[in-house]
């Protein structure tokens, strides 16, 4: 296998090199201008560019494996990238591959590629396809191949009940005594505006307090870790949150237990487990999606340098 053709560098320069560059049809909604600026630079660039723009989300990953020679380069955001880098794993694609991105929306959804060092601006995330280098990184997989490109947190249900005082019976509601209030205040102004000048004895028209902000609830979470087979918390010491996250290429991935009450516990692991007697839930590479709800435990495995993402030269 000619392993420059795949997207690790070799003999060949970037430049020497034609790029495929597939465009997620949510970046075009998203940042059209962006598009057409990462486009034009990459095309100034290097020669024989292709450029292929899906309709469909999921053909972005399909279209970037059948690359041929291409260095496959992806414009979109964090899901993006995240689809990309699951099929080219299911299609044992991804050790061969050095993937270019220029992420594509606000922040919240391309949080990842500037955590993994990515810059998110077009035309420097496009320089960095024609001049960066490519880094190999480790990935996080579990025992159903789902990967994880910088980490997890696990989340907790709510463990305090609603701050909101409860309706007495027979009372008028919240919802009923809320109009009254209103055109009472509104009346109290207007009586104000129109008194102007006027000294008045009862003193100023009685304004509505500000609303009370509901407290912060802390979340609760009864979890088994295992880190390398040890046992790093129970069930018997609630903690707060659980974060496994790759780190780099140094084939470890860092656990780090906050228990509710003192000081937190970190680890380095290869495997990490995690598992609680009525399922947890979890949230992994910051927010990309829906938190997943296994009701069984769950191992990550950290694959060493098992794909290369291009970075901006040092």
């Amino acid at each position: 296998m000619d392993r420059t053709a795949g997207g690790i560098p070799g003999s060949k320069s970037p430049g020497e090199v034609p790029l495929l560059v597939v465009v997620d049809p949510v970046a075009r909604l998203t940042d059209a201008e962006s598009v057409r600026i990462a486009r034009d630079v990459l095309r100034a660039g290097t020669p024989g560019l292709k450029l292929c723009l899906p309709d469909d989300p999921a053909e972005t990953p399909r279209l970037l494996a059948r690359r041929g020679g291409r260095r496959p380069v992806l414009v979109g955001n964090d899901r993006a990238l995240l689809r990309a880098v699951q099929h080219l794993h299911e299609e044992r694609a991804l050790a061969q591959t050095a993937l270019s991105v220029v992420p594509v929306g606000n922040g919240p959804s391309v949080a990842l590629a500037r955590s993994l060092g990515l810059p998110l601006d077009a035309v420097s995330a496009a320089r960095t396809v024609l001049r960066g280098n490519p880094r190999a990184l480790d990935l996080l997989v579990d025992e159903e191949e789902g990967v994880v490109l910088g980490g997890l947190r696990t989340e907790g249900a709510q463990s305090a009940r609603s701050s909101a005082p409860r309706h007495r019976e027979g009372a008028p509601s919240a919802a009923a005594t809320s109009p009254w209030r209103r055109m009472s205040h509104a009346l109290a102004r207007t009586l104000s505006s129109r008194a102007h000048g006027e000294a008045d004895e009862r003193g100023p028209a009685p304004v509505a307090p500000a609303p009370r902000r509901a407290p912060q609830v802390r979340t609760v979470q009864w979890l088994r870790v295992e880190a390398d087979g040890a046992v790093v918390t129970g069930p018997d010491r609630p903690v707060t949150d659980v974060t496994v996250r790759a780190n780099g290429a140094e084939g470890l991935a860092e656990v780090a237990v906050h228990p509710v009450t003192g000081a937190p516990v970190r680890v380095r692991a290869r495997t990490v487990t995690v598992s609680a007697p009525e399922g947890f839930r979890y949230r992994a590479d910051t927010g990309t999606g829906a938190s997943a709800a296994p009701d069984e435990p769950r191992t990550w495995t950290v694959l060493p340098r098992a794909w290369h993402l291009v970075l901006p030269a040092a």
